[in-house]
């Protein structure tokens, strides 16, 4: 892997406005990026966000479900050094207990199209750049099947095999691709699910250390490193464990 200094670096952040994207903009703030893009569907809802830093802070209309959206951002960032996918969707639903295939379907433009189409229209663009990332915001259960998040967990899972293949297509240019994948973290998207919780500084603060260490795959947090323990120990006895988590 190629580390990159957080310090100068020039990134883009979608789903930047709430959550564990906006915490990943107020650390790369902390750590001295140059300048920062912020995608978001609703440019409106990032604007108390960069009056905080109107010199470094560019709001970016940017809906990873729409290819001219993506194209559009591509176009305005030239210059971008580091490449957050963060923008999730989860429908909480199970695979056959679901009354239709829309909220699957969704979950898969977002959690893994929206991240194939970030990465192929960025990866010219960061082959420029004497040291570039891409870092994937994906979940532990990229690993291990929620039936109660049946649809999300299989998103999230085609979006590490497709990190493992950008990681590898990008090696000659010099472009690391960083996965990430926390168990719950107390964001709106993640409040519904059982405590503990961990919080969003705790997964942005590991994964860009991750970053800045070269380091591939990042199971942030204390409570993170606990599962993924032991899931490496005994994989088929922690998924026998989360099967029992049936849909409502």
């Amino acid at each position: 892997m190629m580390p990159q200094k957080i310090e100068n670096a020039v990134a883009l952040v979608t789903g930047a406005n709430r959550g564990i994207g906006r915490e990943f903009v107020t650390e790369l703030l902390r750590r001295g990026a140059k300048k920062i893009y912020l995608g978001a569907r609703d440019p409106a809802s990032l604007t108390d966000f960069v009056a905080l830093d109107p010199a470094r802070l560019v709001p970016l209309k940017l809906d990873v479900t729409n290819a001219a959206d993506v194209a559009d951002a591509a176009k305005v960032a030239t210059d971008v050094t580091l490449l957050i996918n963060n923008a999730g969707f989860a429908g909480g639903q199970g695979v056959i207990s679901a009354p239709d295939l829309s909220i699957a379907r969704q979950e898969m433009d977002v959690n893994y199209f929206g991240v194939l189409s970030l990465s192929k229209e960025f990866a010219p663009i960061l082959a420029k750049a004497s040291q570039s990332s891409i870092v994937n915001v994906l979940s532990l259960l990229s690993l291990v099947t929620l039936p109660s998040a049946g649809t999300y967990s299989a998103s999230k899972a085609a979006g590490l095999a497709a990190s493992r293949s950008i990681r590898a297509e990008l090696l000659s240019q010099g472009t690391q691709v960083v996965v990430t994948m926390p168990v719950q973290v107390e964001t709106d998207m993640g409040r519904s699910l059982p405590e503990p919780r961990l919080q969003p500084l705790e997964v942005v603060s590991e994964t860009l250390d991750a970053v800045e260490a070269g380091v591939e795959e990042v199971f942030p947090g204390e409570l993170t490193r606990t599962v993924a323990t032991a899931f490496a120990a005994d994989p088929k006895g922690v998924q026998a464990h989360m099967s029992t988590r049936l849909p409502a």
